[in-house]
């Protein structure tokens, strides 16, 4: 089994193990969030995972492609230049929205400072559900969707292995309940993940949420990180959360899916 997330809660707030990334930048100039944060080290572990990320060969279309084009035909392309992540989703016609790059979707703690911050952004059934098992969301976030993607990072501390494995954890613990309803989490070690021009790591947390405030929140949940690491040092992440166990839930192949069509933009 994976790890159990250990993140503490300190006046009110998440402690995160941040290493300077947009999180951090963010809450100092106690403005809303802009980007999200690198951990600087993982949660012990060992053992097999919770649950391991999808895998399997990487979606056709050329490595590190740098145009606008999906590499599934009728999706849709979302890319934030900032984190060096591109990706597809499916299509307005399967509820799939993707925001401006630049657009933060964010928790908060008591104060309103981001626990975790993402940008690059797609959501996949925006306003299904009325409530949420953390409703101190900034943007986008929290609104009732049965799945968030984003882009992460900008910090330099940690190996990629333990920041591909926080950024599973803590975007787990912020989405599904955050210091006010803690969820339980569980993270698997982190993965070697190489596909389409990317050379990396994936992690995969499952989450077991405490705060149903309806019957929509769902019970569990799965969160997938992906990680590389830039020349100039900077580590960055794509991030994938999604709850399970309700109607018109993602499922693991439709996950991979779309995580098989990460890759970088253009250098």
């Amino acid at each position: 089994m994976g790890a159990v997330v250990a993140l503490a809660v300190i006046g009110g707030g998440v402690f995160l193990l941040t290493s300077g990334g947009d999180d951090k930048k963010a809450a100092e100039a106690g403005d809303k969030p802009k980007s999200s944060a690198s951990a600087s080290r993982a949660p012990a572990g060992g053992g097999k995972g919770a649950s391991d990320a999808p895998g399997g060969a990487g979606a056709p279309g050329e490595s590190g492609e740098s145009g606008g084009k999906p590499l599934v035909a009728g999706w849709q392309t979302q890319a934030h230049e900032e984190h060096h992540f591109r990706y597809d989703v499916p299509g307005k016609a399967e509820k799939w929205q993707t925001f401006a790059p630049t657009q933060a979707l964010s928790y908060t703690d008591d104060q309103g400072k981001p626990i975790v911050v993402m940008t690059g952004t797609a959501n996949y059934r925006e306003g299904g559900c009325a409530s949420s098992a953390n409703p101190k969301a900034f943007g986008e976030a929290g609104k009732g969707q049965l799945s968030t993607v984003g882009t992460t990072g900008g910090g330099k501390e940690g190996s990629l292995t333990e920041n591909a494995r926080n950024w599973a954890g803590n975007w787990g613990f912020a989405a599904y309940g955050g210091p006010g309803n803690k969820p339980k989490v569980k993270v698997g070690p982190a993965k070697p993940w190489k596909h389409n021009g990317i050379d990396g790591y994936t992690a995969t947390a499952e989450v077991t949420v405490a705060n149903r405030a309806s019957k929509c929140v769902p019970a569990t949940a799965v969160v997938h990180s992906i990680a590389q690491k830039l020349p100039d040092g900077t580590m960055h992440g794509w991030v994938i959360y999604a709850d399970q166990g309700v109607p018109n839930a993602l499922t693991n192949d439709q996950i991979a899916k779309i995580m098989n069509t990460v890759r970088p933009t253009a250098p």
